[in-house]
């Protein structure tokens, strides 16, 4: 399986040139503080241009609509849309969340029993894990943003249990980047730069060993 792995467009999604692929994974913040509508209906237009055969995102802390609006949901058509649950594609489990540790965005809770309560539903089976933030001390630090590593350390406990083959996810710009462990293949999906474009590329990764499939 080819999968295409993307995050963090902030609405500049059709400056890129997206790999082809059999999966295409979003991990959020595909609208810039989106509060408005518009920006979600072309994203959602864009989405269905690509070729890929499926499809699979989830919203992060710019997209509040999906958090103050649920009934919003339904604006993705083009792509499957994952907040708190799961999707099997092609034999593939994947579940998706838009969960981050921090104030002032959507889907954001310093709680850290609330996410515990919520990571608690990941299924033990689960082939990808795409979540908007990263676990706590991969791929996270932003030291323009966060003092120190700005993860969750309750979405890593929840890693290290399940066990994916992949976890993708963004939110932390300066954390773009792969780092392969024993168990689980992170990518942080990020693409938006400091100089707010997008000056990172798509990170494509052919896979072939899924719990569900060996």
């Amino acid at each position: 399986m080819r999968i295409v792995c993307l995050s963090d467009t902030h609405e500049l999604h059709r400056s890129l040139i997206v790999p082809p692929g059999d999966l295409l994974l979003h991990a959020g913040d595909f609208t810039f503080f989106g509060r408005g509508s518009e920006a979600i209906r072309d994203f959602n237009t864009w989405l269905g241009e690509l070729p890929h055969r499926h499809k699979i995102i989830t919203v992060g802390n710019h997209e509040h609509l999906f958090e103050s609006h649920p009934n919003m949901r339904p604006m993705i058509n083009n792509a499957i849309l994952l907040i708190n649950e799961a999707i099997v594609v092609d034999g593939v489990k994947i579940w998706g969340t838009p969960l981050t540790p921090h104030y002032g965005g959507a889907f954001g809770t310093g709680n850290a029993s609330v996410r515990q309560t919520i990571y608690a539903e990941i299924p033990p089976d689960i082939d990808i894990l795409l979540t908007h933030g990263p676990p706590f001390g991969i791929l996270d630090q932003s030291p323009s943003d966060y003092p120190g590593p700005a993860g969750d350390p309750e979405l890593r406990t929840a890693v290290i249990r399940v066990k994916p083959a992949l976890h993708v996810f963004g939110h932390i710009h300066s954390g773009y980047g792969i780092r392969p462990t024993r168990h689980t293949l992170f990518v942080n999906a990020a693409l938006f730069g400091i100089d707010g474009t997008l000056d990172k590329r798509p990170i494509v990764l052919e896979m072939s060993r899924f719990k569900s499939k060996t």
